[in-house]
């Protein structure tokens, strides 16, 4: 298993399992993971169901940290699974600031008048207005994309530019239907980290350039979003939007941003998914990804290639990138 990092705060939850055993919900404090499954009443047989009873259940994950009584078992030796299941998956695009200028100044038409010190002006300008002024842009994911933080990313032979898109991940806590921003950060259980991966190749659907992105395709191979470690409880992250999230590629540092860059903060997000879908306990809102995407960089994955993905607080997730093997 690869190194971990110590979550923030005095515990956190995850999915675990022995080499031999199921998956149970777990509890990680101080290097150990209890049981849930056997310890909480209801028997709840995943993480999903530990957060769907989140306000209840709360109170006394907190009281169980410091009992040593209990059949706590050394998290060295356990398997390390995606700490949830959600049923919906919702994911914000272009929400980094740097980010999108990069993505305008990298496609400028050949023939644009002005320098790049001109156009970055003008589209941070840009970039301010839509943050102060307009909607953010959501998208949805399939749940049968998630994988786990330590496990290998198969890269499907079709996928040409396989691209990867480290983001802080909101857990929600309770059904949200038409909530404002201002009791958003309410419904949001905890944080994790995901790995958006995106095959730029087929982004955009040059058949049907009328309709535009083709998210299904690019977004939702089995194994493109690496999920976890961790989730870490809401409490225990001082503020959600300032947080570093940074991606190493074979040890070379590629996104290190904080979660300030956001034009749109985790409450305007889950607020504004609220007022279209209805959100559910443990559904995943992913927060968008920084700049220093490998098209950015002109590096895309290959076999071989090992991501490791932080976020202040939340752990480390090390993913390797393996090419499918053709029939």
């Amino acid at each position: 298993m690869a190194t971990l990092a110590q979550p923030a705060g005095p515990f956190a939850l995850g999915t675990f399992s022995t080499q031999e055993g199921d998956p149970f919900p777990g509890l990680l404090a101080k290097e150990r993971v209890l049981d849930l499954s056997s310890t909480l009443d209801r028997a709840p047989s995943d993480l999903r169901a530990v957060v769907e009873r989140w306000e209840e259940t709360l109170p006394v994950l907190r009281s169980l940290v410091d009992d040593d009584t209990l059949g706590w078992r050394p998290l060295e030796g356990l398997r390390v699974h995606a700490p949830i299941e959600p049923r919906q998956i919702f994911q914000s695009g272009a929400n980094y600031r740097q980010h999108v200028i990069d993505l305008e100044l990298a496609h400028r038409s050949p023939d644009d008048p002005r320098t790049a010190e001109e156009a970055r002006a003008e589209i941070a300008a840009v970039m301010d207005r839509r943050a102060a002024e307009d909607l953010p842009y959501v998208f949805i994911g399939l749940p049968s994309a998630v994988t786990g933080p330590y496990d290998d990313v198969v890269l499907p032979a079709w996928a040409r530019q396989p691209d990867w898109e480290l983001e802080l991940a909101a857990v929600i806590a309770k059904p949200a239907y038409r909530v404002s921003a201002e009791e958003a950060l309410g419904y949001v259980a905890g944080y994790t980290i995901a790995n958006d991966l995106t095959d730029r190749a087929t982004v955009f659907r040059k058949d049907m350039k009328a309709i535009g992105t083709d998210w299904l395709r690019s977004k939702n191979a089995p194994g493109f979003t690496p999920l976890g470690p961790w989730l870490v409880p809401a409490e225990s992250v001082a503020d959600p939007g300032d947080l570093r999230v940074t991606l190493r590629l074979n040890g070379e540092t590629m996104q290190d941003e904080s979660t300030k860059d956001m034009l749109f903060g985790v409450a305007r997000l889950v607020s504004y998914i609220s007022q279209s879908a209805q959100l559910q306990p443990g559904d995943l809102v992913l927060t968008g990804s920084p700049a220093g995407n490998g098209i950015h960089w002109g590096r895309l994955l290959r076999d071989g290639d090992v991501m490791e993905g932080s976020i202040t607080g939340l752990g480390v997730q090390r993913t390797r990138c393996v090419a499918e093997v053709s029939a």
